[in-house]
């Protein structure tokens, strides 16, 4: 269970928060032992508020890309927050930046800055109606794009008119994309591509070439718009938009998470085909033009571009693969690896109620490593070979620990009824 001050947190929040909790930041889909509220962060590491600290694999669920209070990049943020933040009007950094990420992501002529990926996620499909005059989006079945009422994956509080021009399809499947956009006539806006299917609860998976090939043209076939969603893979698995890997420009970009390295910014990066759109929408926010999140994005974008942070972080990501991969087979269990290797799924194959996944990522805590059961890991440019090497250590101890329980183990409440309500899309 919980420590004593985290067990206290807890019943005060459930007086005065609905739920005690929630969003992402909700534990309920979590082993009761993790903590639900964290005292500080340094590097790779986080304390919670008893005291216990823990190696991060979840990066805060991905802002943190450089480590948790990174001196440069602080200091760039405090230096701004000293000059002014939120003002009357932007600050010049605004411009500077726009200019910085124009320059860097391959497709965009222009971009919009806001502060949650759902912000940018909306924004993207507005300026994707804006220039079209059409409706519709198409979108890969489970696939997460935000929690605004057109996208939320939990229904409860929305009508169904507002996903009323949602039409879903298999991820990495062009026959059933085109099924999709049939179904929507010649209305569609937007189909809305993800950096690779990095659903909950499932492995994840890689587009194809032949995928991605197929989703810009039937995007340029329609006279849609596509839009990849990097909100949650931008700067950590390429220094550019995700798809110029396999070669796509898309016509908007979402990005957010990691792009200030936790302070609070996101923005839409767009081609010139989408700019006379995204001037006609209106968005807005009164912290949307925070001068000192650009400043610290500026920061970041110096490390993005000058260190080679991207290249550790992929040697870590490999180093962590081959230990895990040769302590679960030596233990007998089948641990199924999935994902970038710096943004890695660690799901136990046929674990179809995740009770072998929870027991492991209870052990795996008890042994200082925060291990998530069902959403993909991150890795941060902080951590070390030492920090790997402490987590295959874990796994060599915790796996063990949980084939020993495996008998008495049970499915946690929560995770079956999610599942028995299909709450987790299937394919």
């Amino acid at each position: 269970m919980s420590g004593v001050a985290d067990t206290a947190l807890r019943a005060r929040a459930a007086a005065v928060i609905p739920g005690g909790m929630y969003g992402h930041q909700a534990n309920h889909l979590l082993p009761d032992c993790f903590p639900q509220f964290l005292a500080r962060a340094r590097g790779a590491h986080v304390w919670d508020a008893d005291g216990r600290c823990y190696l991060d694999l979840m990066c805060a669920f991905g802002p943190n890309l450089f480590g948790y209070g990174h001196a440069g990049i602080d200091a760039a943020f405090t230096a701004q927050l000293a000059r002014g933040d939120t003002m009357t009007a932007p600050s010049p950094l605004m411009v500077e930046l726009a200019e910085r990420l124009v320059a860097r992501i391959s497709h965009a002529d222009w971009v919009m800055f806001a502060k949650n990926g759902t912000d940018v996620t909306t924004m993207a499909l507005m300026v994707a109606r804006a220039s079209t005059g059409r409706r519709a989006v198409l979108v890969a079945r489970g696939a997460y794009h935000g929690a605004a009422p057109w996208c939320t994956p939990v229904p409860a509080g929305t009508l169904p008119e507002d996903r009323a021009h949602v039409v879903s399809f298999r991820f990495n499947d062009p026959v059933d994309l085109e099924r999709a956009a049939q179904a929507a006539g010649g209305d569609v806006a937007a189909i809305f591509a993800a950096p690779f299917r990095h659903d909950a609860f499932a492995p994840q998976e890689a587009p194809s070439a032949t995928y991605a090939q197929g989703v810009r043209a039937l995007a340029d076939r329609l006279g849609a718009l596509l839009v990849v969603d990097d909100v949650r893979a931008g700067f950590r698995i390429a220094r550019d938009c995700s798809w110029s890997r396999l070669g796509i420009a898309p016509d908007l970009s979402c990005w957010g998470k990691c792009v200030a390295n936790g302070h609070p910014l996101s923005f839409l990066a767009g081609s010139e085909r989408a700019r006379a759109g995204a001037a006609r929408i209106y968005v807005s926010g009164s912290f949307w033009f925070q001068a000192a999140p650009m400043a610290a994005a500026l920061a970041t974008l110096d490390l993005v571009e000058g260190s080679d942070y991207l290249e550790r972080l992929e040697a870590l990501g490999g180093r962590l693969r081959a230990g895990l991969a040769e302590v679960a087979a030596r233990h007998g269990l089948p641990l199924d690896q999935t994902g970038p290797v710096v943004m890695p799924q660690m799901l136990v194959a046929g674990d179809e109620d995740f009770r072998i996944g929870f027991a492991l990522a209870e052990e795996m805590l008890a042994r200082g490593v925060w291990w998530h059961p069902w959403h993909n890991m991150f890795l941060n440019a902080a951590m070390t070979e030492a920090d790997i090497d402490t987590v295959i250590r874990a796994a060599d101890a915790a796996i063990p620990a949980v084939l020993g329980r495996r008998a008495a183990l049970r499915p946690h409440p929560a995770v079956s009824a999610l599942l028995a309500r299909a709450g987790v899309p299937a394919d």
